[in-house]
């Protein structure tokens, strides 16, 4: 005896070999034994074989037309062999039979299962619905197989084009011009970008690159929302000092400043930050439109500031008029050991901002203790050995490892890569009057007992908290980002609950508060991302610099097996044709298939230079 049965929504044939009450052992014509439930049993029959059967009934089934079984059905509930019979007009063979089966199977529009081999037929309406949408369908995939062929071709159909900014940064995968695009890239083996570029929509890489960025953060624009004028108090006393900056040429939001003071015994350093918290509370406007963009975000040649630009204005240490700050003095011994720290709220006289292009002739004059006559230099250079000082005592370097840092210039489509070496008296001087100003606030908040969001770093991994743990990298017990609020939107947070503290105030922030955990988690996630760009564009236009000066050969450093890193340029690739490299050998490579838009080059192995020395870290 055979058996026609369904097992996972299929219909299957196969020999009895034993029978209990509960299963049928069958073997299928391949050979596969299973046990079936006689619930899942429509068929018994003895003739023909179960493979023929199958056969027989597919040829059966095509030759019916579906339309007319649903009308002859009518609206009752009937049993597959019912509607056989009725059909062939006399007792039905099982391939007959089973070729009935197939079709109702094969059709769930016209026909709803009810049961083993039961079916009822669909209402016309519902029919006339489904068919339509099954048409729509149909001609929709027709459409999206037009579509996709024309653009493998390099031919982009105008409904494609309209949306190439949203099939670019945001596809939406239910709608046809995704399918096609996405079905014309598998088979041309190019991303949407290049497929798109040699169609002629994408004629600039670099526009191409930044509206990722732009649709990601500022999908309704990054035009500033507008919001009241922030208060600038006048009740602020007037600092002892006048002080002065030191930052990039390019930098417009100018957080901190500094000033010296010889005293009787030693001295006292003074680090000036920026006060936008006394200008505006939490809950404003401006704390709305500062919470949505968390951070400045920079790129090559462009920055998207985290605060309107009036309200920069009004806060940034620009030089010639007074500005309110929230200042930190130092008082150090002729060894320069600190003896005291004060906090205060006043107004700063800024009178310079000094810029790294002018000034950093001083790193090797400090370092070789020559004079350059520079105004400031004096000032200068006792910042910078009281930050030797303060390192020394860490004992953690304030430079990470690489010694080497890049500075982008776009001007006119045109970049100019300058490298710096990491670690030069005036960037340490920075980075140590930093490292002494957020870890000495950090530990007032602390003492006070006063909610902040401090940076952690525990067993090499780096993280927010909002209770004070040391920082072990930088040797320190707790560790606040105060120095940028200009810029961040936790040091702005920190700076608000710091100033209540300083004036004996409810701080806006308790420690549990949702608002301070969501901004230290919301901060995180974007600042991370606004890197990730960051770094992606600088790769975008060390590549710009190698096709603008025509470079086809590079010196390189291996990092280990066959990835290196390009000499000059913060640039890594894989090298391709190279024999086993010891890290840290030096190598010529050809540089070949620069891709602006999918980032990518390709760099061949073509001589080790043994003797070349290894600047690129």
């Amino acid at each position: 005896m055979h058996l026609l049965y369904e097992e996972d929504g299929e219909l299957k044939a196969g020999t009895v070999l034993e029978r209990s009450p509960a299963s049928f052992r069958v073997e299928s014509p391949h050979g596969r034994r299973s046990k079936v439930k006689p619930g899942n049993v429509l068929l018994s029959f003895d003739e023909p074989p179960p493979a023929q059967l199958l056969g027989a009934a597919e040829s059966f089934a095509q030759d019916l037309d579906i339309s007319f079984l649903w009308e002859c059905s009518g609206s009752r509930e009937f049993g597959f062999q019912e509607l056989a019979r009725d059909y062939v007009g006399r007792e039905p063979t099982p391939s007959e039979a089973a070729g009935v089966l197939m079709k109702l199977h094969s059709a769930p529009m016209y026909f709803y299962r009810r049961g083993k081999g039961r079916f009822q037929a669909a209402p016309e309406a519902t029919l006339k619905l489904a068919l339509a949408a099954a048409e729509k369908k149909r001609r929709v995939h027709e459409q999206v197989e037009q579509w996709a062929a024309r653009l493998a071709n390099g031919d982009c159909p105008e409904e494609i084009a309209v949306l190439k900014d949203e099939l670019l940064y945001a596809p939406d995968r239910n709608k046809p011009e995704t399918r096609a695009l996405e079905q014309a890239c598998a088979r041309s083996g190019l991303s949407a970008a290049r497929l798109l570029q040699r169609c002629g929509l994408l004629t600039d890489s670099h526009e191409y690159h930044l509206k990722r960025f732009l649709h990601e953060f500022f999908p309704r624009g990054t035009s500033f929302p507008a919001a009241a004028e922030p208060v600038v108090r006048r009740d602020l006393p007037r600092a002892p000092v006048a002080a002065f900056s030191l930052d990039d040429t390019g930098t417009t939001e100018i957080d901190d400043a500094f000033s010296v003071q010889r005293l009787p015994e030693g001295l006292r350093i003074g680090i000036h930050i920026a006060a936008p918290a006394l200008g505006f509370a939490p809950g404003s406007p401006l704390d709305a439109i500062a919470r949505a963009r968390l951070s400045t975000a920079y790129m090559p040649g462009r920055k998207f500031t985290m605060l309107p630009e009036d309200v920069i204005e009004r806060f940034s240490l620009d030089h010639g008029g007074e500005r309110p700050a929230v200042s930190l003095y130092v008082d150090f011994d002729a060894e320069f050991g600190v003896r005291a720290r004060y906090t205060r709220l006043e107004q700063v006289s800024i009178v310079a901002n000094l810029r790294h292009a002018q000034y950093d002739v001083l790193n090797e004059a400090f370092e070789n203790g020559q004079d350059t006559g520079l105004e400031f230099e004096a000032e200068l250079r006792t910042l910078w050995r009281a930050a030797v000082a303060l390192e020394t005592r860490r004992g953690r370097s304030s430079t990470a490892a690489a010694p080497l840092d890049y500075t982008f210039y776009v001007e006119n489509e045109r970049v100019r890569i300058v490298p710096r070496k990491r670690g030069a008296p005036l960037d340490k001087l920075v980075a140590e009057m930093m490292i002494l100003v957020n870890t000495a606030w950090g530990e007032l908040l602390a003492e006070r007992d006063v909610a902040a969001i401090y940076r952690v770093q525990s067993t090499g991994k780096v993280r927010f908290a909002v209770h004070a743990e040391p920082h072990e990298g930088l040797g320190v017990a707790a560790y606040a980002w105060t120095s940028s609020p200009l810029r961040r939107y936790v040091d702005l947070v920190n700076q608000w609950q710091l100033v209540a503290a300083l004036e004996g105030r409810k701080p806006p922030f308790a420690r549990n508060s949702d608002a301070l955990l969501a901004a230290l988690r919301a901060f995180e996630v974007t600042a991370a991302r606004y890197d990730e760009h960051q770094r992606a564009m600088e790769t975008y236009w060390s590549l710009r610099w190698l096709d603008q000066e025509k470079v086809t050969t590079v010196e390189a450093v291996v990092l280990r097996e066959n990835l290196v890193r390009i000499r000059g340029l913060p640039l890594t690739a894989r090298l391709s044709a190279a024999p086993t490299l010891e890290p840290g050998t030096s190598v010529r490579a050809e540089v070949t298939q620069i891709d602006l838009v999918d980032q990518t080059f390709t760099c061949v192995y073509r001589e080790s230079l043994q003797d070349a020395v290894d600047d690129a870290g």
